[in-house]
C-alpha cells in the first residue's frame, strides 16, 4: 500500500499546498460518509474533498476522529451551493459547513458553480476573500468556471484562484481551459477524473492497463498526475479505494499519454456550467 508521503504536493499560487491525490465523497450515501471515508484515510488519503450540497460535510468530519488524525493531518476542501451566493449569505455557509464539519477552518473553500444566470458569483467571491483574511479556510478557489467567469472574477477583484476544480477525464480533456490556468497559475482540478467509469473499458486504456500490468482505473489517475492535475477519485469498495491510491509503482510512456490524449471527445457526463443555477 503507498504510504501517503509518496503523494506529490502541488504548490497552489499563494503558497499553500495540496496534496495531488485526493479522495471524493461525491454521490456517497450521507450515512456511509464516516465509514467510507475513514476507510479511505486508514488507507493513506490525506485530502478529502465535500460540499454542502453531498449532504456529508459531517461524516468527513467523523472520519477524521475515527481515523485518530488531527485536524492539520488532513487536507479538507468544500463548497458554496449555488443558493448561497451572495457576500453575506456565503460567509454564514461556510460558518455553516465548519460547524457541521465540527472544524475552525478548512484548508480549501469553492465557489460550486458560477451561476451565471443569478450574477452573484463576483460578489461570491469577495466575501470568500475575506473569509480567507478571516483565517476561516486556507485558500480559495472555484469549481465549474469558464474562462468568461475565471477572468471577470480576477479583473473583478485582483484575486486568483488557487484552483478550478472541472469535469476532466480522457473524454473531456478541456485542453483550453488548462491553457487558460496554466496562464494564470491555477492548478486544475479534475472531479469525475474516471467520467464516472465510462472510460474503464475502452480499448486503448485496457491495452495500456495491460501492458503496464495495473487496472485501467490506475492508469486514468496516472494520465491525471502526469499532466499535473490534483485528482479525487471516489470509491466506496475498499479495493477500489486502495487501488486508486496505489499509483506510484509505474509510469506512462509519452506514447501512452499521446494514446489517451487522442480519445478526447468533448463529451460530458455532468452539466455545462452556463446552465446551472
Amino acid at each position: 500500500m503507498t504510504s501517503s508521503s509518496h503523494v506529490p504536493a502541488v504548490t497552489l499560487n499563494d503558497g499553500a499546498q495540496i496534496p495531488q491525490l485526493g479522495f471524493g465523497v461525491f454521490q456517497v450515501p450521507q450515512e456511509d460518509t464516516a465509514d467510507v471515508t475513514t476507510r479511505a484515510l486508514l488507507a493513506g488519503y490525506r485530502h478529502i474533498d465535500t460540499a454542502k450540497v453531498y449532504r456529508n460535510e459531517a461524516g468527513v468530519g467523523q472520519a477524521i476522529h475515527a481515523a485518530g488524525l488531527q485536524r492539520e493531518d488532513v487536507y479538507v476542501t468544500t463548497k458554496l451551493w449555488n443558493d448561497d451566493q451572495g457576500h453575506d449569505s456565503a460567509k454564514r455557509a461556510l460558518r455553516a459547513s465548519l460547524d457541521r464539519l465540527e472544524m475552525p477552518h478548512v484548508d480549501l473553500y469553492l465557489i460550486h458553480w458560477p451561476a451565471p444566470a443569478n450574477d452573484k458569483y463576483v460578489e461570491t467571491w469577495k466575501a470568500l476573500v475575506e473569509l480567507q483574511q478571516d483565517g476561516l479556510t486556507r485558500s480559495i478557489g472555484v469549481s465549474n468556471f469558464k474562462q468568461p467567469h475565471l477572468e471577470r472574477i480576477i479583473a473583478e477583484t485582483g484575486v486568483v484562484p488557487v484552483v478550478n476544480q472541472i469535469e476532466l477525464h480522457p473524454y473531456l480533456q478541456q485542453e483550453g481551459l488548462r491553457r487558460e490556468h496554466a496562464e494564470h497559475g491555477i492548478v486544475t482540478e479534475a472531479w469525475s477524473p474516471l467520467a464516472q467509469g465510462a472510460v474503464l473499458d475502452d480499448p486503448a486504456i485496457v491495452e495500456i492497463a495491460e501492458r503496464h500490468g495495473v487496472t485501467t482505473g490506475q492508469v486514468v489517475i496516472r494520465w491525471h498526475l502526469q499532466l499535473g492535475n490534483v485528482v479525487i477519485p471516489k470509491s466506496v469498495t475498499q479495493e477500489r479505494i486502495e487501488q486508486n491510491f496505489d499509483v506510484f509503482g509505474f509510469t506512462l510512456t509519452d506514447d501512452d499519454m499521446a494514446t489517451i490524449q487522442a480519445l478526447d471527445r468533448g463529451e460530458r457526463i455532468g452539466p455545462d456550467p452556463d446552465g446551472v443555477s
